[in-house]
């Protein structure tokens, strides 16, 4: 792996690093059509809505989701490249073409 590649990929994984960024990705990627309402996701979590908000910034700044507000709720979806940057961060290919 470059250089380059490991620092694109670190602020993913430093986001992700955390179980309730996982979950939430997770309940986001499962929602109807691909995306949730933060007031779903709420219900889902013994925190407060300020903490769930803090984590779906957290995520959004990393680029692991995108925000789209309607009215007074914001609806998230999870960014299928983001995912995939990590998903195939250590298949074989991508290892074969970072040592070339």
């Amino acid at each position: 792996m470059s250089t380059e590649q490991a620092e694109q990929i670190a602020p993913l994984l430093k986001a992700l690093a955390d179980p309730v960024r996982l979950r939430l990705v997770s309940l986001i990627a499962s929602g109807e059509g691909g995306e949730a309402c933060v007031c779903d996701l709420n219900g889902a979590f013994e925190l407060t809505q300020a903490t769930i908000s803090h984590h779906l910034k957290v995520l959004h700044n990393a680029g692991i989701l995108d925000r789209d507000k309607r009215g007074v709720w914001a609806y998230y979806a999870v960014r299928p490249e983001a995912l995939s940057a990590v998903a195939n961060l250590f298949s074989a290919p991508a290892l074969m073409r970072a040592g070339a």
